[in-house]
């Protein structure tokens, strides 16, 4: 049983459900592949906070993720466990090379102790966790940790239980369909992994207490509608006023629907059904 709940013998208790990570087969980190985190607290180099809602949390190290892949290619790995990794919500693989070299992985659904893979250039059976190029992938299959540009690494479909489609193939280019509903094209160069991420049962646990949250490095955040004026965009006013504004940042980025992308990138143009409708403002 993956997600259990507990008899409420506390109020913190009752609401809470817990993950018990039962994919999980060992317990201790590689040490050759974890570094120390320093915490910010959500500030930058100046100290000033740009981030809202960080600080303080559990301590732990960072566990050293390879997201490429690309100086594996054609060397086998066997799987020596998988691991809880509390940077991320899905769980990781360690994989031991021929050569000896050792490296993590994100570990998708399927994946045991002792089962084979590889990163490859060719065409092969396509099994959870090998590595390929999209354009050696049959279509209708699901991937994972998604190239946008070549070379460059896995940054699409990393989190719990997420997996893109992939629909077709034409040209220079292939069109994937994305978790959030999102249709795009990517280029058939870039570099995929087979299967869904693992830990699908992520988000069905219920954290049932303030104090899990603190543990996790999320502090309080106060409404912008309940700050003094100079506070927040939102905030002033007699009652509950929001001065007809759409909600924002308080640095004046719009947030709930607002647009904050980026319109001069490339990929803009390889977006083919965006995600949702725009709610504020007007798609330009």
């Amino acid at each position: 049983m993956p997600i259990r709940q507990y008899k409420p013998t506390t109020p913190g208790r009752r609401d809470a459900s817990v993950n018990m990570h039962a994919e999980v087969t060992k317990n201790r980190p590689e040490k050759s592949l974890c570094e120390p985190i320093k915490k910010n607290g959500g500030r930058n180099h100046h100290g000033k906070i740009t981030v809202q809602g960080r600080g303080g949390g559990h301590k732990r190290n960072y566990r050293k993720i390879d997201f490429k892949r690309r100086d594996r290619i054609g060397i086998k790995g066997t799987i020596m466990g998988i691991e809880y990794d509390p940077n991320r919500t899905c769980h990781i693989a360690l994989v031991q090379y021929e050569d000896g070299v050792k490296r993590y992985i994100l570990a998708p659904v399927g994946l045991f102790d002792g089962d084979t893979i590889i990163a490859t250039e060719d065409a092969i059976d396509p099994k959870p966790g090998v590595s390929m190029l999209i354009k050696h992938i049959p279509t209708g299959l699901n991937i994972h940790n998604i190239e946008l540009h070549p070379g460059r690494g896995g940054q699409m479909c990393r989190s719990a239980g997420t997996y893109a489609r992939l629909t077709n193939k034409e040209g220079k280019y292939a069109t994937i369909v994305l978790p959030s509903g999102e249709i795009r094209q990517v280029s058939i160069e870039c570099r995929v992994t087979i299967g869904v991420v693992g830990n699908v049962d992520h988000q069905q646990r219920k954290l049932g207490k303030a104090g899990k949250s603190r543990h996790l490095g999320r502090r309080p955040k106060t409404r912008g509608v309940a700050k003094n004026h100079h506070d927040h965009p939102l905030g002033g006013g007699d009652g509950k006023s929001k001065g007809n504004r759409a909600p924002e940042s308080v640095t004046g980025v719009p947030s709930k629907g607002g647009s904050t992308r980026n319109r001069k990138q490339h990929s803009e143009k390889l977006i083919i059904r965006r995600r949702k409708t725009k709610r504020y403002g007007q798609l330009r």
